[in-house]
């Protein structure tokens, strides 16, 4: 008898597979602005986001106005719509990071230093504007950039998903045991490794983030100090044609107890969400 589940999951990778498709048969601009409006105007109010959105912005940020909260709801969205297209575009994506992408910020100059050394690197990255951006810019430069992603729940998904965003740069390190232990090779070897730190994690010491309380995972904190890298916030900064980007390199974190680090990391993102609040995924269930 077949699987229900495992028939939903693949009816729902065919779906999105076959919209990205059509997608692309779209001049690029206009793909990546169709796919935002179809995720904030069609998918967002179906999935609940828009309700998910003003309750996060209720407890985050209480001083809003009612119509900045309406927009939030629908650029928010937007934005993750515009990311998902750029995964999908393959080279098109990649080849207009390399000509366009601006790096710029206090720790440029360190990681361009740790570049030359060979010295290891953490990449602190949040989920915002585009995150594989900064991946896409680093390794434009020939930089040695690395990621460690959590495979999918649906694995169908996962059959073209991780293709696609093998295919901005590598390597990639799959949340497991063989994915770990080749990720602290790639990591020793003076590799650049970036790393998410702003979901929930339930095992997680609680921090602050938006002077709220939260669990923050202290991984980076912990790799940057038993490895000697540096630790360093960076963000892919969507530019306001919607389709190009600034890659905002943070100062590094200096090392210290790992709550400490890992707090610097969290009143960095906030700090750069508060200029942009349509670019963070104010989706994730931050605080419980």
């Amino acid at each position: 008898m077949a699987d229900p589940a495992r028939f939903t999951d693949r009816l729902a990778s065919g779906t999105f597979a076959a919209l990205m498709a059509a997608a692309r048969l779209l001049p690029y601009p206009r793909r990546i602005a169709a796919a935002g409006w179809v995720m904030a105007h069609l998918i967002a109010p179906v999935a609940g986001w828009r309700r998910r959105i003003r309750a996060n912005l209720a407890l985050a940020r209480p001083d809003l106005r009612p119509d900045d909260i309406h927009r939030l709801t629908r650029a928010v969205p937007d934005n993750a719509g515009r990311s998902l297209a750029e995964i999908y575009s393959g080279e098109e994506f990649t080849t207009r990071i390399r000509d366009s992408a601006i790096l710029q910020g206090p720790g440029l100059s360190s990681l361009e230093q740790a570049a030359d050394q060979g010295r290891p690197v953490i990449l602190a990255c949040a989920h915002f504007g585009n995150y594989d951006a900064m991946r896409a810019a680093l390794a434009a430069r020939d930089w040695p950039v690395g990621a460690l992603y959590r495979p999918m729940n649906n694995q169908a998904f996962n059959e073209h998903y991780v293709p696609a965003i093998n295919a901005i740069a590598q390597p990639l390190f799959p949340r497991s045991r063989a994915g770990m232990g080749a990720m602290l090779r790639f990591l020793r070897g003076g590799g650049m490794l970036a790393l998410g730190f702003d979901q929930y994690t339930y095992d997680a010491p609680e921090l602050r983030f938006f002077g709220l309380s939260t669990r923050t995972v202290l991984t980076p904190a912990e790799l940057a100090l038993k490895y000697d890298a540096l630790l360093i916030p960076i963000a892919g900064v969507r530019q306001d044609d919607g389709l190009s980007f600034r890659i905002q390199i943070g100062a590094p974190i200096p090392h210290n107890t790992p709550p400490e680090m890992m707090q610097a990391l969290n009143d960095d993102l906030e700090q750069l969400v508060r200029q942009h609040m349509d670019q963070w995924f104010w989706i994730h269930r931050r605080w419980k």
